[in-house]
């Protein structure tokens, strides 16, 4: 039934935003050298890897210079990146990975393999299911760059601070699971991103 509904709003979603896609394309492509979208290897259900599909909101090779965005202002993101991240227009694409069946439209957000392999046995659960576009801990932590930024070492902020309380609203979210969930998840997603 999850997967019927990922498919249904998928295939709509995908329709109706096409335009705006090309729009966007046109943007990112014009704003600064290098392609359109970001392609990056992240880990789903059973442990497997998958390429990720975002807008590209950074100048080219980014990633090498650290996985963590710093505030909204990091060096790294371009102009038109800058609009992208704010209202989370750079998620998108993902609906691509959702119609292949790599990630579903809610539920516990892909992380990379440098973080997944810092799990517990506990914290492992959240790879039982697909991972989504969003989930309780998107919406919690919207502003998990401006946390980021005002932390002497942003990268041990999120591994013992952020990411340990994604993993236990996930779970939470796999404990309750359910479509009425899923469509309530989608709701206060979209009031976040309007109120920003």
């Amino acid at each position: 039934m999850k997967r019927a509904f990922d498919l249904i709003f998928t295939i709509i979603g995908l329709l109706v935003l096409s335009p705006f896609f090309l729009i966007i394309v046109f943007l990112v492509k014009f704003d600064s050298k290098g392609g359109s979208f970001y392609f990056q290897k992240r880990v789903g259900q059973n442990n497997k890897d998958f390429v990720l599909i975002k807008f590209r909101t950074m100048e080219i090779d980014s990633d090498k210079k650290g996985l963590i965005t710093i505030g909204n202002n990091d060096a790294r993101i371009t102009k038109i990146g800058y609009y992208l991240r704010k209202y989370k227009i750079d998620e998108l694409p993902q609906l691509i990975n959702v119609f292949w069946g790599e990630m579903s439209l809610v539920g516990p957000r892909p992380e990379v393999r440098k973080y997944v392999n810092l799990y517990t046995i506990e914290q492992k659960k959240v790879l039982s299911v697909q991972p989504g576009i969003t989930d309780f801990a998107s919406i919690k932590f919207r502003n998990e760059n401006e946390i980021l930024a005002k932390s002497a070492n942003p990268n041990k902020c999120y591994v013992e601070d952020i990411m340990p309380e994604k993993l236990k609203l996930n779970i939470i979210y796999i404990e309750k699971m359910s479509l009425v969930t899923d469509f309530k998840i989608i709701i206060f997603t979209i009031i976040s991103v309007i109120k920003k």
